[in-house]
This record gives structure tokens, sequence and C-alpha cells, in this order.
């Protein structure tokens, strides 16, 4: 018997680089094991936020990829003002006091002109694309995958013209996700997102999302079916570094304007304060796009000459920098909405042997991730004192060459775990 065939409907493929394209260059790289063949369709001349060429070697070499053109609105926003189009398109967003005119036009017209998103023209022409696509090559599953949502409303019209199987993954949620409200929607467009992703939820024959708390929300909104598959990490063959000789406590992926935990820094800043050895052998280390919000925070507690700040590098160096750091932070914005965000990179985060110190709401998914797993201290915004001594506690460790981490139950956050539950739903 033949492979049966699933197209995939994707705005992130590589050369993009970041979280988002992570997810379904792995599944496509292990499905076939499964007895799926994959087929990857996404835009042919992308505006994305973020490029790793270095990404385009892992694509499988036998994967069929097939691409048609987009015609973005971020080319013009460009000419008005290139950096914010490339900040506001990564997610980075000012805060509402610190916008300049030009920023609040730009978000208010994204908000509302470009509903769901500002790809939303895309849809019209893939449809057509797609539905004879589908038909020729007798394709009977689609999935689509957002944010951009605008791609599962693809998958809503090939759903209604042609009946095929439709499943829908939410790597983020829709309406509830942080930056929505930074949109400046006005009530309609706030109204008109409702409804789209009400039509989503209930016409899809299946939904996929990466966290129990978005299964929650969802549960609220359609009778569907809705799974779980989390995000997870590779089995890579990087030879392992050398540990830094330094105490390197790094950070690893974007820092947001509101990841930004203040009594983290105090913590530090104290630490190197009254503790000569702390002193001597500390570095803070930020790898990945870095706000300035969160930059003049760190420098107001005295940590710019303990700071090494090197911006975005290929996948692979992220990795090495994972194994060779001594503690990893991990932050996350202290909100509702953001309890339900299980960034990717805390699977390769708990992978890569070291420990983690993570900062984030109460009650969040990756909290009881960490604790199941003994991977590492989750710890809220305002417990200082618990930071403060769990990071002594590692550089005491530190000094006696004895930091290590003991995590059980990763294997099923392995990429090839979770395509074989993802290879069930199909």
């Amino acid at each position: 018997m033949g492979k049966s065939k699933v197209l995939i409907i994707t705005y992130y493929w590589p050369p993009a680089g970041g979280p988002g394209v992570q997810r379904w260059l792995k599944f496509v790289k292990y499905l076939p094991e499964f007895g799926i063949e994959p087929i990857v369709y996404c835009p042919e001349n992308p505006s994305y936020p973020i490029i790793d060429d270095s990404l385009l070697q892992t694509i499988p070499a036998d994967v069929k990829v097939i691409k048609q053109p987009i015609n973005e609105p971020y080319r013009f926003a460009n000419l008005v003002s290139k950096k914010s189009s490339k900040q506001i398109s990564s997610g980075i967003i000012p805060k509402q006091k610190k916008q300049s005119f030009i920023q609040k036009l730009m978000l208010y017209i994204r908000g509302n002109f470009f509903i769901p998103d500002a790809r939303k023209n895309w849809v019209k022409p893939s449809v057509s694309f797609l539905s004879n696509y589908i038909k020729t090559h007798q394709i009977e599953t689609i999935i689509t995958t957002g944010p951009p949502h605008s791609l599962h409303l693809i998958g809503l019209q090939l759903k209604a013209q042609m009946g095929v199987k439709w499943l829908a993954d939410f790597r983020d949620p829709w309406t509830t996700i942080g930056y929505h409200k930074a949109l400046k929607l006005t009530t309609a467009s706030a109204a008109k997102h409702k409804d789209l992703e009400a039509k989503v939820l209930r016409t899809a024959d299946e939904i996929i999302v990466t966290s129990a708390h978005t299964k929650r929300e969802f549960r609220s909104k359609t009778e569907q079916p809705i799974t779980v598959v989390t995000n997870g990490y590779d089995s890579h063959y990087i030879q392992r570094p050398e540990k830094d000789a330094k105490f390197t406590l790094a950070h690893i992926g974007s820092l947001l304007s509101e990841r930004n935990p203040k009594q983290l820094w105090e913590a530090l800043q104290e630490l190197i304060r009254d503790n000569e050895a702390f002193r001597n052998a500390f570095q803070l280390q930020l790898i990945g796009v870095v706000s300035e919000d969160v930059l003049q925070t760190m420098n107001s507690y005295g940590l710019e000459i303990y700071t090494n700040n090197i911006g975005y590098v290929s996948h692979d160096e992220a990795i090495q920098a994972q194994m060779a750091s001594r503690v990893l932070l991990m932050v996350e914005i202290d909100s509702e909405d953001t309890k339900v965000i299980i960034p990717g990179k805390l699977f390769e985060y708990m992978a890569s042997g070291t420990p983690i110190l993570a900062v984030g709401p109460e009650d969040s998914d990756v909290e009881s991730i960490l604790k199941t797993t003994n991977a590492g201290h989750y710890f809220y915004y305002n417990d200082k004192t618990r930071i403060k001594s769990q990071i002594l506690s590692y550089f005491e460790a530190y000094k006696t060459n004895s930091l290590s981490v003991n995590a059980i139950g990763l294997e099923q956050y392995s990429r090839r775990s979770l395509t074989k539950r993802l290879s069930e739903i199909i």
C-alpha cells in the first residue's frame, strides 16, 4: 500500500528563522516513517522577519515543496518605515506610551484593514491553485498551521469546496494571544476576528494545539476534537562543546519589551555586589533579538559590563550555546494570556542537559513540565529571594564542578514521538 498524502499549508519554511519554522520542518522530516507522504505548500517570495539560511540544509531531500507568489503589505510598509515594519512583523511591539505616530498608524492599519493578518491576500490565489492541485494529485487530507491565522481561511474554503479532511494546527492562540490587544482593533474588527476564529474552530475536522491551556480555551468554542501535540526537541548530532569557563547565565531567543523580570535583574545585581567570587565569574549572555526596554532595565541594575549581547545566531549555534552555558534563562511575560505559551525552545533547553531557571506567570504549562521532568526551577515575577538563592546554589555547584541536571521522561517530547502522535490523528 502506498503512503497516504497530506498537504501542509504553512507560511514559515526555510530560510525563515525563529521558532515558528521548526515545528513543521521536523514533522515533515519524520512523517514518512509513519507511512505518510508530506507535501509542503508555502509562499515563493515571503517577507520573513528573521532569515536562517542554515535551515535550508535540514529540509529532507525527497520532500515535495510547492510555492506560489504572495502579495504582502510589508513591502509597502517598509517604504514608510523599514525598522517598525520588521519589528511589528516579528511581534516586537513597542509599549503604548513609546509608540511613534507611524507605529500607531501601522498597528491600526495592520489590525483593521488586514483581518486576520497581513497575509490575507494569499488566501484567494492559494485556494484556486490548491483546489486543482488536490484534485490532480488525489490528496485527501490537508493541514493548515498558524499564525498567520489567515492560512486557516485557506483550509476553511478548501474544506467547503472539496470536502477534504482538514486539520487546523494552532502554534499560538488567535484572539487571546498577547499582541492581539496591541492591534488597536475597532469593535467591528474585533468581532470579525472572533467570527473567523469560530468558523475555523467549528469547521476543521480536528484541532491541534501546543498546550493544555489552549485546549481548555478552545473547548468552550467548539465541539470538534482537540488534541495537544506540543513542540519538542530533535536528536541532533552536534559535538558537545566544552562548558563555559565563566558562570554563564544565557537567554536564547527573543526578549520582548514585556519579558522584563526586574526581580531577576535585581537579584543578580545584589549577588554581584555582595559576593566577590560571583562577581568575578558571572557572565550574562543574550542570544537573539532583545528589545531596547529590556536592555535599558538591565543597565539600570548595573548589568551592562557583565552582559554579552550576541544577537541572532543560526539554529546550530543556538544549540551549542545551550550546551556550553552553565544555566539557561527562560522568561515569559507575566500575564493571563501567556500561561498558554510553551515556547518551542523549552524542549531544546531540556534536551541540552543544562539547568533551566524560568520566570513567568503563575499556573503556566511550562511550570508543570519543568516539575514533572525535573529539568529546572520555575519562579514567579515577585520571587526575588527564591530566585536569588537558586542562582546562588547553582553557583556553589559550579564552583565544585558539580552543576548538572537529572531530567526524567524527556523522550515523550522528542520530535519523533510527537510525529507519531500526529500521524495517528492524520
